[in-house]
């Protein structure tokens, strides 16, 4: 009998979250609050690696409801057009020892690019209190918004602009072994 390599996302102990430049002087940082997908991973062959990750864009959080309405609207993300950001790896390579480099397809606003995924992990499997096997790792990457059709954008007094155009992004995953 062979053993599972398949994992689910545990959305309730995961995080997508984002960062970008507000007024050329901050940073603004907001998550989306709902995900899912799987991963087929086996330590014995990481490069066989496959990921496919959904996001619901209605889900976006800033702390601010006015802010989280307007990346909702068809300036930005489009919510009610293109209710959901996928990812779907398309190569993995191990990258030092406990490194991973994934390459694959992110649509975002209907528009999808190929993005590189700077990996920490997949950690050590282990158990956790329910009978379940777990493991997560961390990803980050940055996007240009405007290689997505998110071109909004306004003009500051001082010069510059109010949104910037790279997006810092930072994935916290844990996973459960399917039985």
């Amino acid at each position: 009998m062979s053993e599972s390599n398949q994992w689910t996302i545990d959305a309730a102990h995961s995080n997508v979250s984002f960062s970008v430049r507000h007024m050329m002087i901050t940073n603004v940082r907001g998550e989306f609050q709902k995900l899912s997908g799987s991963v087929t991973w086996d330590p014995a062959k990481p490069e066989a690696t496959q990921i496919n990750a959904n996001i619901d864009v209605a889900s976006i959080n800033t702390r601010e409801a006015q802010r989280d309405g307007h990346l909702k609207s068809a300036d930005f993300l489009d919510a009610e057009k293109f209710p959901e950001i996928t990812f779907k790896s398309k190569s993995v390579k191990v990258k030092g020892k406990e490194d991973l480099t994934v390459v694959g397809d992110l649509t975002i606003h209907g528009t999808t690019r190929e993005v590189t995924l700077d990996v920490e992990g997949p950690s050590a499997e282990s158990g956790d209190p329910f009978g379940n096997r777990r493991i997560g790792a961390t990803a980050t990457t940055k996007i240009k918004r405007d290689e997505f059709g998110m071109v909004w954008n306004a003009a500051l007094e001082a010069g510059g602009v109010l949104v910037g155009n790279e997006v810092k992004i930072t994935i916290d995953i844990s996973l459960i072994k399917q039985k």
